[in-house]
């Protein structure tokens, strides 16, 4: 079904997170309107946002964005296959391929291992503005997956660790103008030294609460500072091996294709979808109802982990500004990251509002005009111009 939601709903509350005082966050740390702010009506988006809620995706509203975590149930979802439902008390982890001891591990046994915490915010590789609804940020515990590949035991010669969802369904596979039905299980791959870091997560749990259907129940991959793809929900099978793994969604599906100048000439260039490039963009704005002339620029920054040096706003054509990092938000190297502008002495009238993130590395959230020679709509992170009216 679909929702219809207006703005003034979704920013007064319909993304609430409850409980603050379970999640140990202070009141302060939460961007939420308050009864002296008013929100400023964006032209680039109608004031009533369809929400998605089919079976195979769920967006949220940006500009209700309220707290650090995306509540569980509403917490962005894309699905290619629908959303397998698994009886968690029968549910087997299969660990096989190029290892010493195949494993088959229940939900239980999984949950028994040392787990740890990951604050890890993402989106869908598709995401884009301006709506940027396939994002949400949450806390997630789970089992490091080097734990269980070394519990079962990687043999030398293994090269792409190949992680298994339980969806799938009957696909096309075109080679040399002949066309193969196949029943294709949605997977990703990981090199051995990717998979063997601290970092991949195998996830029971978010906003500690067990996985909902929508988000893989009963167990997950999380890549942290990776687009949502690589990300495989029900993971059913982790299989090990030699060879890389060529699956419809690794290796032809999400691909970024982009033109780059080498010696002169056009190159083209095809890259897999993996860590996120680094993005920025205007959520809301709000005046306060006490002074008129002052605005509040909220907004949101997506990034592969690296720490940003710095997030600024410009006003119309005006210079770049500083943004402030909420301190809520900036502890968790793999969070979403909030910043506020105050915008003061905005006259009536329509104005654009920019944002642009820049990493410790220099690396700055590119424009639109510095994209131009990349093809495909994946990994769109480009600055992105809010258009709004002052009244």
């Amino acid at each position: 079904m679909t929702k219809q939601t207006s703005r003034r709903d979704m920013i007064k509350g319909s993304v609430a997170l409850a409980g603050l005082g379970v999640l140990g966050l202070p009141e302060w740390a939460f961007p939420a309107l308050t009864q002296d702010q008013t929100p400023v009506r964006f032209t680039d988006l109608p004031d009533t946002i369809v929400l998605e809620r089919t079976p195979d995706r769920r967006i949220i509203d940006i500009r209700g964005i309220d707290g650090v975590f995306t509540p569980s149930d509403q917490f962005f979802t894309t699905q290619h296959y629908g959303h397998p439902e698994i009886d968690t008390a029968t549910y087997r982890l299969q660990v096989s391929g190029l290892v010493d001891l195949p494993l088959s591990l229940s939900l239980a046994e999984l949950q028994a291992m040392p787990s740890r915490e990951l604050v890890f915010g993402f989106e869908c590789s598709g995401n884009r503005g301006p709506v940027n609804g396939l994002s949400s940020n949450g806390r997630w515990r789970g089992v490091p997956l080097r734990a269980v590949l070394e519990r079962a035991g990687v043999q030398p010669e293994a090269r792409e660790i190949v992680l298994f969802g339980a969806d799938h369904g009957e696909e096309d596979v075109e080679f040399r103008g002949n066309t193969f039905p196949v029943d294709q299980q949605y997977g990703r791959s990981l090199q051995r030294d990717q998979a063997l870091s601290d970092e991949p997560l195998l996830a029971y749990s978010l906003n500690d609460e067990p996985l909902t259907t929508h988000q893989g129940r009963p167990l997950r991959l999380l890549v942290p500072g990776w687009y949502g793809a690589p990300n495989v929900k029900w993971l059913s099978e982790i299989h090990v091996q030699a060879d890389q793994y060529l699956g419809k969604y690794q290796a032809r599906w999400y691909r970024t294709l982009k033109g780059e100048m080498v010696n002169g000439e056009m190159k083209w260039k095809e890259t897999a979808i993996t860590k996120m490039q680094l993005k920025s963009f205007i959520a809301r704005v709000t005046r306060e109802t006490t002074d008129g002339s002052r605005h509040n620029v909220f907004g949101v920054v997506l990034h592969d982990g690296t720490p940003l040096r710095s997030v600024e706003v410009q006003v119309d054509d005006g210079p770049w500004q500083p943004a402030t990092l909420d301190p809520a938000t900036t502890g968790e190297q793999y969070g979403w990251k909030f910043f506020n502008y105050t915008w003061d002495g905005a006259t009536p009238g329509e104005h654009t509002v920019t944002s642009r993130a820049t990493d410790i590395n220099g690396n700055a959230q590119p424009t639109a005009e510095e994209l131009e020679t990349k093809q495909t709509f994946l990994e769109h992170n480009p600055q992105l111009p809010r258009t709004l009216i002052i009244e």
